[in-house]
């Protein structure tokens, strides 16, 4: 027998919850506590599903009828009416939040949380400096690809080619997310493909003969800046970090008294941790600097702040500082020195120089290996650098030739 006004609203709360049933699945559910609520129970290829319509008397009988026979029709054209709902509920949820820049400000929230520093900083600056001026204020769902190349160009005009691909890449995925959360239906720079000027391939400058090294590392020790600036300078040249992971290097990475810097995986380029050992030479300079900024997160904070790792641009404008053109040195360029002398000069194994490169190496099952891998071995090898570059500067300062025969008391075995 059908439900009737009259008996839905006497329906009194009982010790357990129980069901009032109306027909083509519809039935009204009443709890204990004397709440009521509408439920339809049907079934879509071959599995029983529920659907709630809500609570009485917000939805009177009248109402959930209607709803059970609008179901019922998208039954009849094979769609699931609870599918139905659940997207109208993220249309809700998300309907207010329809700009390129409202988009983006929630994929950064959701998607750049494990990031590393310098990956989210990079975005962010590519969105809030460029995109967000461009099409910011455009509905996500109406831009179109003209419109995001157009912004694109306005990079590409200031000559930041590579700039102008990095923001392409972040459009991207911010479309991407919009796609996923509802508000767009597809990704426009998809179509972008080769529209954009082609980023010209160029190697970091580096120094790798020796005989140039000493002059190098003798500028280094005299060079007059502040003690972050020095110190960062001189660790650049003694660990062959990437300067990225050497300017946002924290006091809690670093344990002095085992000699040893931690990466975590979420702060290298290739998502593995990594573990630098840490030669005589940079444990007496980060004592040093202890005593400056040993109070706070970072080893190299910012002038402008200690809560803000070092400018990208400090190490490199040292460099400038001592007479080295982009075109003879850079901060990377200290890794390239590195790589070439320890292997062509000093003859350390591939394998050790790699993992203190902290390249993604891997053994001959295709497995990387752990963090920790030659650890032993990276550490006499990370000395015999060190005092290799403190010996080439010696001889240079103390007048004497330098060639690559030079040091190979510093070589491996």
């Amino acid at each position: 027998m059908k439900l009737t006004a009259t008996k839905v609203k006497a329906a009194k709360p009982a010790e357990k919850a129980y069901k009032l049933f109306d027909g083509r699945g519809l039935f009204l559910q009443v709890t204990p506590a004397g709440s009521k609520s509408w439920r339809l129970k049907y079934r879509i290829g071959g599995r029983e599903k529920l659907l709630t319509f809500g609570p009485y008397p917000e939805i009177s009988l009248a109402d959930a009828r209607d709803r059970t026979t609008e179901a019922r029709r998208e039954l009849l054209d094979g769609k699931d009416p609870s599918e139905k709902k659940r997207r109208e509920a993220l249309e809700r949820q998300y309907g207010q939040a329809t700009t390129f820049e409202a988009v983006a400000e929630e994929w950064c929230e959701k998607k750049l949380t494990n990031r590393s520093q310098t990956h989210r900083a990079r975005c962010r600056n590519l969105l809030d400096r460029y995109l967000f001026k461009s099409i910011g204020s455009r509905p996500i769902k109406e831009l179109s690809a003209p419109e995001v190349l157009e912004a694109l160009r306005r990079i590409e005009a200031r000559g930041y080619i590579n700039s102008a691909h990095k923001a392409r890449q972040v459009a991207s995925q911010v479309f991407r997310y919009a796609i996923a959360t509802g508000r767009a239906e597809r990704d426009p720079v998809a179509d972008l493909r080769g529209a954009l000027q082609e980023i010209e391939k160029r190697h970091f400058s580096a120094i790798t003969d020796p005989a140039a090294v000493g002059p190098l590392m003798s500028k280094i020790f005299r060079y007059e800046g502040s003690a972050i600036s020095t110190t960062a300078l001189k660790v650049s040249a003694y660990i062959p970090s990437r300067p990225g992971e050497i300017r946002t290097m924290e006091w809690s990475e670093v344990d002095l008294e085992a000699g040893v810097w931690e990466l975590p995986e979420n702060k290298t380029k290739t998502g593995q941790a990594v573990v630098v050992p840490l030669s005589r030479q940079v444990l007496e300079v980060l004592e040093e600097l202890k005593k400056y900024t040993g109070s706070g997160r970072y080893v190299f904070p910012s002038a402008r702040g200690d809560a803000r790792p070092l400018s990208e641009n400090t190490v490199r404008l040292a460099l400038r500082a001592l007479d080295y053109g982009r075109e003879d040195m850079t901060a990377h360029g200290f890794r390239a020195m590195f790589r070439t002398i320890a292997d062509e000069v000093l003859g350390y194994p591939v394998d050790w120089i790699e993992h203190q490169l902290g390249h993604s190496v891997r053994d001959a099952n295709g497995r990387a290996y752990n963090r920790t891998k030659h650890l032993d071995r990276r550490r006499e090898l990370m000395q015999a650098w060190a005092d290799y570059l403190d010996h080439l500067r010696e001889l240079h300062e103390e007048g004497e030739t330098i060639s690559s025969a030079t040091g190979k008391e510093f070589a491996f075995g």
